[in-house]
């Protein structure tokens, strides 16, 4: 990758561009290739969180539908997949701007962000999908005679699960805008209950929508919170509006 003292012309760095969306690409279509392979596994897995008794009440409602299912839960694994080579090759463009780092650094770094996106996935898998499936099959079981649509079922899955995992990468985004100076660790502090609103905020959002899943996606949020305030004290970097300006003696080409 380009170093941080270098001038590329535009070409260049359009050429560099183009490789790591190819390299992206590449990855993307390695990984849907390998799990297309094992798509009756993954379904399967993808199927575990339901309560033992709706196991067997996965239906579908139209010739095409098992196709097409199959086809969107093998692409969306395939970019859980791909991500950390994505996150990579993302961070080694544009890091030379901003710092020069070895290559060593870098994959940690991407290493680091890959491990809180899969603790995240595996987070929702664990422990808020059985849960909230248990919740919401059971609300009015007794008066509904519920049946379970493929296409409906595996992408709730699916979105709660890149959903959640996204949500395990906010101590990084808040070091970045750290690292950036546009925020500091005391301003974390005294915002906490803007955020506690936020957190909640998203959790409402996301597929599941009931109090249970919501709940159990806030309390790691509200920890992932402060480790984010925690990085941010020790990591950060001086705030922009603290930041020395030249003086006019100082400025390229001023007079004495």
């Amino acid at each position: 990758r380009a170093g941080r003292e270098e001038r590329l012309p535009l070409v260049a760095h359009l050429d560099e561009l183009r490789r790591r969306i190819m390299v992206s690409l590449a990855a993307l279509v390695v990984a849907f290739i390998a799990l297309y392979i094992v798509r009756d596994w993954l379904i399967d897995v993808l199927a575990r969180p339901l309560p033992a008794e709706y196991e067997s009440k996965i239906a579908t409602f139209s010739p095409t539908e098992p196709f097409f299912t199959t086809i969107k839960v093998v692409f969306w694994a395939s970019i859980l997949a791909a991500l950390p080579v994505w996150l990579y090759q993302v961070y080694a463009f544009i890091v030379p701007a901003v710092s020069d780092q070895s290559r060593k650094v870098s994959l940690s770094v991407v290493g680091g962000l890959s491990g809180l996106f899969v603790g995240g996935v595996a987070f929702g898998y664990f422990v808020v999908l059985p849960v909230a499936l248990r919740f919401l099959l059971g609300f009015g079981d007794d008066t509904f005679n519920v049946q379970l649509r493929a296409s409906d079922h595996f992408g709730f899955v699916t979105t709660m699960l890149l959903a959640s995992g996204l949500l395990f990468e906010v101590p990084v985004a808040m070091l970045a805008f750290a690292r950036l100076g546009l925020v500091t660790a005391r301003i974390y502090r005294q915002q906490w209950r803007v955020a506690l609103v936020v957190i909640a905020v998203f959790a409402a959002l996301l597929p599941g929508g009931d109090p249970v899943s919501m709940f159990l996606l806030m309390v790691p949020q509200v920890i992932l919170y402060i480790l984010g305030i925690w990085l941010a004290s020790v990591f950060g970097g001086p705030p922009v509006w603290e930041k020395s300006t030249w003086s006019a003696d100082e400025e390229p080409g001023a007079t004495a």
